[in-house]
């Protein structure tokens, strides 16, 4: 069944990604069909070789609320990217470069694989920030520009519990 939610996943992004299909002055609505041959082609080769790699959380793609859940995170995730960017921004165009670079460590009472490496990633992905380890426990050590907390609590409220909220109802 994972295989087949892969192959699925994996055509729609190869179509979204080929999309139009035509080339110049044709009609930009047909489809080359081999575009379509090698999507599938492609999509089969994912499909059977990563989908050991790739999360057993499979039904993350299956629920209408985990996509809704999705949907609201992805504007709340581009405003912290966003405030993120200005805030390095700052730091790197000022004239004394106000930074206090540091590793910090932070909890996440998050459970699933794919939960957390989805809140490391997100954490990473947001300048300023580095997912650096992931522990067994459940804590997170992130390299941070300007630390302003090294207590985990204090920390893990500044950096995770802002992304932790949605990613727990998406994932877990």
């Amino acid at each position: 069944m994972r295989r087949v939610v892969y192959f699925i996943v994996s055509f729609i992004i190869w179509i979204l990604l080929t999309w139009p299909f035509a080339e110049g002055g044709q009609d930009q609505t047909t489809m080359d069909i081999q575009v379509i041959v090698a999507g599938v082609f492609a999509s089969f080769v994912v499909a059977i070789l990563f989908h050991e790699i790739l999360p057993k959380e499979h039904h993350v793609f299956l629920s209408a609320k985990r996509i809704c859940w999705f949907l609201f995170y992805m504007p709340v995730f581009f405003y912290y990217v966003m405030k993120a960017n200005l805030d390095v921004v700052y730091r790197a165009l000022h004239p004394q470069m106000p930074i206090h670079p540091g590793i910090v460590k932070i909890k996440t009472n998050l459970k699933s694989d794919s939960a957390i490496t989805a809140l490391a990633n997100s954490i990473t992905l947001t300048p300023g920030t580095l997912t650096v380890d992931v522990t067994e426990e459940g804590y997170l050590y992130v390299h941070w520009i300007n630390v302003k907390s090294t207590h985990v609590e204090e920390a893990t409220q500044l950096i995770s519990q802002k992304f932790e909220f949605f990613i727990e109802r998406i994932f877990e």
